[in-house]
C-alpha cells in the first residue's frame, strides 16, 4: 500500500492514474485534521458521479476532509494527486449544479478542482517560512511532486472555459515556483497578462500581478485603480504584521501545524 515515502519515489516524474491511486493507498494510515483518510476513498470517487450535484457535493467533503487553517497534512498530498489525475476525465468537464438551482452551472467540475489544488499549492509555497518547512514533512512531499501536478494543469491554461483557464493559472503560479519548473514561467507570464485584461476576480489579478513582479515583469500598463489600492492595502498590513510580531503580546503565535 502506498504511502509517503512511496509517492514521493513513484510520482516525482509521473502522475498516477486516478484508479491507481484510489486503490493503493491506505487512505486509513493517513492522517488528517480530523483523524485517519478512511473515508476518503467513497468520496474521491462520488468526484466521478454522473449527478452533478454528488460531485459538488464530494469536492466540499473531501476539501473539508484535509484542509484546516492552511497547514498540509498527510492525506493532502494523495488527495492533491488524485485531483491532479481526474482532471482530464470527462466528468469533469460538466458543471457542478449552481446553488438552488437544479441545472448545471457554467462552472465545470474541472473548475473546483483545480481551485482547491491552486489552495494547496500557496499554502505550501508562500504560507510559511524555512523553518516550518523543514519541520513539516507533508509541506516537503508535497512540494517534491510540483512537476507532476504542474503536468496535469498545464493543458488547461488555454482552456476555452474562463473559468477552468483562470484556476488554472492561479494553480500554476505557486507550482512554477519550482526550480524544476522555472522554464515555464515564459508561458505563464503570456497567461498572466491576458488574464489582467480580461478577469475582475481580485483574488485572481493579485495572484497574477503578484507573480509578475516577483519575476521581474513591469506591471504598470496592467493594473487599475483597485488593483493599485488593494497593492496599498496588503504592503500596509504586511507593515502592521512586522510591527506586530516586534511588539504584540508575546511576539508571536502558536506554531504551525494547528
Amino acid at each position: 500500500m502506498t504511502n509517503r515515502v512511496s509517492w514521493i519515489k513513484h510520482y516525482l516524474d509521473r502522475l498516477p492514474h486516478y484508479q491507481e491511486l484510489l486503490e493503493g493507498t491506505d487512505w486509513a494510515s493517513l492522517a488528517t485534521p480530523y483523524g485517519t483518510g478512511e473515508s476518503l476513498p467513497a468520496a474521491l470517487a462520488r468526484l466521478l458521479d454522473p449527478n452533478p450535484a454528488v460531485r459538488a457535493a464530494a469536492v466540499k467533503d473531501v476539501s473539508d476532509e484535509v484542509d484546516h487553517q492552511n497547514t498540509i497534512y498527510e492525506a493532502t498530498v494523495p488527495v492533491a494527486l488524485y485531483f491532479a489525475a481526474i482532471l482530464n476525465h470527462p466528468a469533469t468537464e460538466v458543471g457542478d449544479l449552481d446553488h438552488d438551482a437544479d441545472v448545471p452551472s457554467r462552472h465545470p467540475t474541472r473548475a473546483s478542482l483545480l481551485n482547491r489544488l491552486g489552495a494547496t499549492a500557496y499554502d505550501a509555497e508562500y504560507l510559511f517560512g524555512e523553518g516550518f518547512l523543514q519541520a513539516c514533512p507533508d509541506t516537503r512531499a508535497f512540494r517534491s511532486l510540483r512537476p507532476a501536478i504542474y503536468s496535469a494543469v498545464q493543458p488547461f491554461l488555454g482552456h476555452d472555459n474562463a473559468k477552468v483557464r483562470d484556476e488554472a493559472l492561479v494553480a500554476a503560479i505557486p507550482l512554477a515556483e519550482d526550480p524544476r519548473l522555472t522554464t515555464h514561467r515564459a508561458e505563464l507570464v503570456e497567461h498572466a497578462r491576458h488574464l489582467l485584461t480580461t478577469s475582475t476576480n481580485r483574488y485572481h489579478r493579485d495572484c497574477a500581478l503578484n507573480a509578475l513582479n516577483a519575476w521581474g515583469h513591469d506591471t504598470s500598463d496592467l493594473e487599475n485603480a483597485n488593483d493599485i489600492a488593494s497593492r496599498e492595502l496588503q504592503a500596509g498590513l504586511a507593515d502592521f504584521d512586522d510591527w506586530l510580531a516586534n511588539h504584540g503580546p508575546g511576539g508571536g503565535t502558536e506554531d504551525p501545524p494547528f
